[in-house]
């Protein structure tokens, strides 16, 4: 049931000269090395790159489909129409500018592409490139979850059908949701304007259930009372408990999106 997948062995080699035109399928380069070469529409598919050396390389027109970097030094290398389908970095230096220019083009191996340099940043504690990947994988993510359920393109429409395409609708609404309160645990500017929109929709409620709709004083009042209603140092006892309690789970909700944003933010560092 298994045969050999005839992996090659390039063990502590050494690029010398520039390469072009030449296949590299299906190899192990471990501990290899090469500084300052031009690699030219070379393919490297399915490879592993271990513990290699490619500082300051230049990569143009490569194909990566389906390697895996791991340990490897790319710092300086730079790539340019290279192919980076279901490749996989670990531990790897690599300049956050390739999420820039060389994404896969649809949006779920973009997505997969964005997350794996995201997981690979965070090892290296790089907070400033992963909150790059993040942003290039939430907004890939989007798309996805959008044409999975909404697109008519014949890859969506065979791949998501009756249950499943409800599902992906739903989980693009959640989604959507989620963006808008919070930015997905990225955006403290957008929980603190929903947090607004909350005050202010429980200063139109104090004026219309409570005082006078006639009245400007009666806004401005409402609404310089929201935010010690919402956090709890004033609780006027005319409101229902209900209504309170509502207040409070809020509060609590929103503490806590808060705090998440802030722990990831600390994490990165």
């Amino acid at each position: 049931m298994l045969s050999d997948s005839n992996r090659v062995h390039q063990i502590d080699k050494k690029f010398d000269d520039n390469v072009s035109n030449e296949k590299f399928l299906n190899q192990l380069f471990l501990r290899l090395v090469a500084k300052d070469k031009q690699f030219t529409k070379v393919d490297f598919k399915y490879s592993i790159f271990d513990t290699c050396y490619l500082r300051g390389c230049k990569f143009d027109s490569c194909d990566f489909t389906g390697c895996r970097f791991v340990g490897t030094n790319l710092h300086g290398a730079k790539f340019s129409g290279c192919k980076f389908d279901y490749s996989i970095f670990e531990r790897t230096v690599v300049d956050n500018y390739i999420l820039d220019t060389e994404c896969p083009g649809s949006e779920n191996l973009k997505m997969k592409f964005a997350r794996t340099l995201r997981m690979n940043y965070q090892q290296l504690g790089d907070a400033e490139s992963v909150n790059k990947a993040i942003r290039i994988e939430l907004q890939a993510t989007e798309v996805h979850l959008h044409k999975a359920w909404g697109s008519k393109e014949s890859y969506y429409r065979k791949k998501y059908v009756g249950l499943k395409r409800l599902e992906t609708f739903l989980e693009w609404t959640i989604f959507k949701f989620f963006d808008l309160v919070w930015g997905n645990g990225e955006s403290p500017c957008k929980l603190s304007l929903a947090i607004i929109i909350v005050l202010l929709l429980m200063s139109v409620i104090d004026v219309l259930e409570f005082k006078s709709t006639q009245s400007i004083h009666s806004y401005i009042q409402a609404f310089a009372e929201a935010p010690q209603i919402f956090l709890g140092t004033l609780s006027p006892s005319h409101y229902p408990s209900p209504y309170l309690t509502l207040i409070l789970l809020i509060r609590l909700v929103a503490f806590g999106l808060f705090m998440s944003i802030i722990i990831k933010r600390l994490n990165r560092r």
